[in-house]
């Protein structure tokens, strides 16, 4: 069997990972076959093993292709900001856009959770890590800065800020999207800053050294 030319095979590849993770978001991924996602690629049912062992490598390196391309956009991004309180709602922001720019891959991602954890348990296991190491960076800026407390408990805001946008796009989800995802950013980002007391100072009700990005 001759396989096809690297650039062939690259296309192929991801016009295959696209489909699957469309019918995965319809279907779910248990419901799914492998038939169905070569019929939505356009291409015979034998073809998708010339390019994945299963329909559970698919979903594997599905989510190993878009972390890679989602962390080079957050970092990209993060990279504008010109402090940590920029920074940090410039990732939330990206974060929410990614999201909504590929609602398959957000259905994806929050229905199937439990078995994506069980078949890309190291791909998730980066993803996460990688998205902790910026926001690690950020919080330290900030703190140099003079922007964050320094008695912060590092782990635990990390924890808080992943759990609090993996929620908000549960939620979007779940209402049937009927509202812009990215709106929530802001508002997020001001309840993780400045939780939900009463400021005691600063412009527009938010703390001395806040901006608006």
């Amino acid at each position: 069997m001759t396989l096809p030319e690297p650039e062939d095979r690259a296309a192929k590849v991801q016009r295959i990972l696209e489909a699957a993770v469309r019918v995965f978001a319809r279907q779910g991924f248990h419901q799914s076959t492998v038939a169905q996602v070569a019929r939505e690629a356009g291409v015979a049912d034998g073809t998708i093993y010339n390019y994945f062992r299963n329909k559970d490598d698919i979903l594997i390196q599905f989510f190993a292709v878009r972390a890679a391309q989602v962390f080079a956009r957050f970092r990209s991004t993060v990279g504008r900001g010109e402090n940590a309180l920029d920074k940090l709602r410039l990732l939330l922001r990206a974060h929410l856009e990614e999201f909504q720019r590929d609602p398959d891959m957000a259905v994806v991602y929050e229905t199937e959770t439990h078995q994506i954890q069980r078949l890309a348990e190291e791909q998730i296991r980066s993803m996460a890590k990688t998205y902790q190491d910026i926001l690690a960076e950020i919080i330290e800026q900030g703190q140099e800065e003079g922007l964050f407390r320094r008695n912060l408990y590092t782990g635990l805001v990390k924890r808080l800020v992943l759990g609090a946008v993996q929620e908000t796009i549960s939620s979007w989800l779940r209402s049937g999207r009927p509202y812009d995802l990215v709106s929530m950013a802001d508002p997020l980002v001001d309840l993780l800053l400045y939780g939900i007391a009463q400021p005691a100072s600063g412009p527009g009700g938010r703390p001395a050294g806040a901006s608006q990005t």
